[in-house]
């Protein structure tokens, strides 16, 4: 139960405040003398404050200065008659949550109170979100100096404790498993397993039997029963990754388990019930494709009930700095010695157009650092491409070369196809099966 401190020098207003806001679920307290507000709210833990702005001796925006210069944390809300609301706008810049004008309805100062409280809230979940992966490798994640990345957060701490499914999308490199691992953490589900699966990455006549299972004699090769990953997943979350590759009969089949909860194994004559939040993931654009007809319009809208949007690196240039930062402090660990980036070398990276987004931010670090035997790193120690050579280093063999040329033509192809490995490969004049092999064989991320 959430403890309401009113501060207000009308005697009337402080008893009609005390009796709605404990028909509401609160604990209330008056004072209606500003000092003694001051005094009483410092001394106390109130998780709100409703406070006037003009008040005899000491006004509203006095008490808000006092009360946050003296370590006061709670939230603070301002209630202002006509004609105060330029003070009011004052006290808000000074760190009050929100003003209330008078006179007011009921239902106002309540849903007012309610809104700060869902706030601080979600306040307090991407803050625990951040701690727990702020030592890990996902804490480039929890990077979140740009409004485009501080209101994915605020998404992702709204819909954790919820089943919703929830469709998360940006180019490749934006941190999209990143956020759905987030979310896992966050949510009631946490205890469960986290299951992910690439759906470019599996050849379709696999694809079902991964997803779903299969019974023995199923087909060739099937010599026992197998359990797929929707049931692996069993309370817990399933991450359908790169969903817009999904062949549109497994769609269909994927629709009826988010209808009915429900998997049948392949050449199994039984449904089996499984509890799973779904979560899915794309660089494409799923809408344009359902109206294309590349793409179930029905499934679209059953994963599209939540949408995230992760923007690419080059629209949040807030984020490169600290990004970059956290990078060299993460390889220092690994690598065993110190890592650090000159001033000139972050500039240099809030430059660039980082097309592979926070992942090639990430690798770019990590070449220069492994490349170069400095503590320091400056901006010509960043090998941008296969035709660079870092200072210093020696000349590449010719398998070397060839190989630098390779990753580079893929690497561009699945740029330019969106990270869709299906139409890359199409581009490269190659089979799907091949590309795989030559991304595995380079190391290509």
């Amino acid at each position: 139960m959430s403890r309401v401190l009113v501060v207000d020098d009308e005697p009337g207003l402080r008893q009609s405040l005390g009796l709605l806001l404990t028909d509401a679920g609160y604990t209330v307290t008056a004072e209606g003398d500003g000092r003694r507000g001051l005094e009483r709210a410092l001394a106390e833990p109130y998780d709100l404050i409703l406070c006037d702005v003009r008040m005899p001796g000491l006004d509203g925006l006095a008490f808000l200065r006092g009360y946050r210069e003296r370590g006061g944390d709670g939230l603070v809300l301002m209630m202002s008659a006509y004609g105060a609301e330029d003070a009011a706008i004052a006290a808000m810049k000074e760190g009050a949550y929100d003003y209330i004008p008078k006179p007011f309805r009921p239902d106002e100062v309540v849903l007012a109170l309610r809104k700060a409280e869902e706030r601080e809230r979600l306040r307090h979940t991407v803050a625990g979100l951040r701690a727990q992966l702020a030592a890990g490798p996902d804490a480039r994640a929890m990077v979140a100096e740009s409004p485009a990345m501080r209101a994915a957060l605020d998404l992702v701490a709204r819909v954790a404790e919820h089943k919703s499914t929830v469709l998360i999308t940006g180019e490749s490199g934006t941190g999209k498993e990143v956020i759905a691992r987030a979310i896992h953490r966050a949510s009631p589900r946490s205890g469960g397993e986290f299951v992910a699966i690439n759906c470019a990455a599996i050849p379709e006549s696999l694809l079902e039997s991964e997803l779903f299972g299969h019974a023995r004699g199923a087909f060739t090769g099937a010599t026992a029963d197998k359990m797929g990953l929707f049931e692996a997943a069993d309370g817990g979350t399933l991450l359908l990754d790169e969903i817009g590759e999904l062949p549109l009969g497994l769609q269909a089949k994927l629709l009826r388990v988010l209808q009915d909860g429900e998997i049948r194994r392949v050449g199994d004559q039984r449904n089996r019930r499984v509890d799973v939040r779904l979560l899915s993931a794309t660089a494409r654009d799923l809408a344009d494709d359902a109206k294309a007809g590349r793409f179930r319009e029905d499934l679209f809208y059953r994963l599209n009930v939540v949408a995230i949007h992760l923007p690419p690196l080059r629209e949040r240039p807030e984020d490169i700095a600290p990004l970059a930062r956290l990078f060299a402090a993460q390889l220092s660990r690994r690598l065993g010695r110190p890592v650090e980036l000159s001033a000139a070398a972050v500039a240099w990276a809030e430059q660039q157009p980082w097309r592979g987004n926070v992942r090639e931010l990430e690798h770019a670090i990590e070449r220069a650092a492994v490349l170069s035997d400095k503590r320091v790193l400056e901006p010509q120690d960043f090998q941008r491409g296969p035709a660079t050579r870092t200072p210093g280093a020696s000349a590449a063999k010719l398998k070397d070369a060839a190989d630098a040329a390779e990753r580079a033509a893929i690497q561009g192809a699945l740029d330019a196809a969106g990270g869709n490995r299906r139409a890359a490969a199409k581009k490269l004049g190659v089979s799907l099966r091949t590309l795989f092999y030559k991304i595995a064989r380079l190391k290509l991320d």
